[in-house]
């Protein structure tokens, strides 16, 4: 079963545009959405969610559409958007008992178990909490109305590397029965090559691929060389190419590598990080 289909999702402000936005995901798996700040990876978010009314296309999320099933929707996805605060004054054990009102299926066992996991204070009041602790308040809170798939916008942005790894551990865990998926919209790739089974790549409100990782890795290959090596007909067919004292680097497409090994240039593997700032280079 697909837990997520978009197709021709289209969302227009006067200078920004979503454009025919289209992804699928099954159960089991997690979905990286990368792009740059602006790209549209949160606006994308928000008008699947019927938080933006969109202005084109069709939404289907765990088989229902939105926004006809909006409210049983909110039943069944768990999400998370950074910059979101709940009543500071408020004590989290309060927010928490005015939040699981609104769902069908509370799990308070679970609640429990990821405050401790992640040592969330019930009475502090969360203007107390820092950065990192509100985010994981925000994934405990997601996480405990058994949603069958997370949506969550930059949710380790503010983390220390031990906690995203926590927070990490814990997506990988709650796919495992292969019932659940997470979309995961994040600039910080490395937590995607630990985790992610999709990547969907978003520029300027366009989707650029939307693939397995391994594919969109072994899409691009990673060149450098000296500058006497640029011919023209080459330098045409690299990625965000950068010159500097020493020669050059770039990102070209798999498919051109052999024009590359015809150059004599240095071939190597992009991470998921070197090809995002080679595109966006571009």
């Amino acid at each position: 079963m697909n837990l997520i289909e978009v197709n021709g999702l289209c969302k227009n402000f006067e200078k920004f545009q979503l454009k025919n936005v289209s992804m699928t995901l099954e159960e089991g798996f997690i979905m990286g959405f990368i792009g740059r700040n602006g790209a549209g990876k949160s606006t994308t978010l928000k008008t699947m969610l019927n938080l933006m009314k969109s202005d084109g296309g069709t939404i289907k999320l765990c088989g229902l559409s939105n926004p006809r099933d909006e409210i049983e929707i909110k039943n069944q996805v768990g999400y998370v958007f950074g910059g979101v605060d709940f009543y500071p004054e408020a004590k989290i054990s309060r927010i928490t008992d005015v939040t699981k009102s609104f769902y069908k299926e509370w799990n308070e066992e679970l609640y429990k178990s990821l405050c401790e996991r992640f040592e969330i204070d019930q009475n502090k009041k969360f203007k107390h909490l820092s950065a990192g602790m509100k985010v994981k308040y925000s994934v405990a809170v997601a996480m405990s109305h058994n949603p069958k798939l997370l949506i969550l916008d930059e949710p380790t942005s503010g983390l220390d590397p031990a906690a995203r790894d926590d927070l990490v551990l814990l997506f990988q865990e709650f796919i495992e029965d292969g019932r659940h998926s997470i979309l995961f919209s994040t600039h910080i790739t490395s937590d995607l090559e630990k985790c992610a089974d999709y990547i969907t790549y978003i520029k300027q409100g366009e989707i650029l691929a939307s693939t397995d990782r391994e594919t969109f890795h072994n899409s691009y290959i990673s060149v450098a060389g000296k500058k006497e090596q640029l011919a023209s007909e080459v330098e045409s067919k690299i990625i965000g190419l950068h010159t500097h004292q020493l020669g050059f680097e770039g990102l070209m497409k798999a498919e051109d590598r052999a024009v590359a090994e015809a150059g004599g240039f240095e071939i190597g593997q992009p991470t998921l990080e070197d090809i995002m700032i080679h595109i966006e280079r571009r």
